[in-house]
């Protein structure tokens, strides 16, 4: 299930690095003691919409809007009953209306999927963590196998499932996201999945590679 938000336009001007408050402001809607909180994300979000570039940050003198996708609906319906009830975000926007979008019928073997915020693929290599590019070639193998960790969690069969970058996209390029003094290379690359409508529907709510309860990996 996904929600979308609309906000109200912004009354100071917004930094570039501002994920950290968005991601703050989802986890003030989850709450402190809610039953997601320490277990991987089954959840996704985009990044703000509607932005213009100045004065060395953003604004949105039309308002912005973003979604929150997720496999369990409870998480969805938690979130708006507390967003209604603390409307506030940052910047001095606040959220000014929200709509419900069922998952859609996915009756095709293959979905083709753009990123509404930069994949992050990370593989630990003996002392660092290494950032995996699209075009690496085992980019493909990690999104997959991310994805099937959380397909077990959620109970989900991942038999034959199948993410890939999209080879032939001649824009894709990285993103290097600044968050909280840690610097991520993201990837900006369409996504082409395989499998059942429950694996397809499943992907496009929480997102693929890592950290997509942090704003990225969401999908279109």
């Amino acid at each position: 299930m996904r929600i979308k938000l609309f906000l109200t336009p912004n009354t100071s001007n917004l930094s570039f690095d501002h994920i950290p408050l968005l991601v703050g402001v989802v986890h003030k809607w989850l709450g402190s003691n809610n039953p997601f909180h320490g277990n991987p994300s089954l959840y996704s979000f985009s990044w703000l919409q509607g932005a213009r570039k100045g004065n060395g940050g953003l604004n949105f003198p039309q308002g912005a809007s973003f979604f929150i996708s997720a496999h369990d609906e409870t998480l969805i319906k938690l979130i708006v009953r507390n967003a209604v009830d603390q409307p506030e975000l940052f910047a001095g926007m606040k959220v000014r209306e929200i709509r419900m979008q069922s998952n859609p019928s996915f009756d095709r073997e293959e979905e083709y999927f753009s990123v509404a915020s930069p994949v992050l693929i990370k593989k630990k290599e003996e002392n660092r963590i290494k950032h995996c590019l699209s075009t690496d070639q085992e980019a493909d193998e990690l999104l997959i196998l991310s994805m099937r960790n959380k397909m077990n969690i959620a109970g989900i069969d991942s038999s034959d499932m199948t993410i890939s970058f999209d080879p032939d996209y001649r824009s894709a390029h990285t993103k290097l996201i600044n968050y909280n003094g840690i610097k991520n290379r993201a990837n900006v690359c369409p996504v082409i999945v395989k499998g059942t409508p429950e694996q397809i529907a499943f992907i496009w709510n929480v997102g693929v590679g890592n950290s997509t309860g942090i704003g990225f990996g969401a999908l279109n």
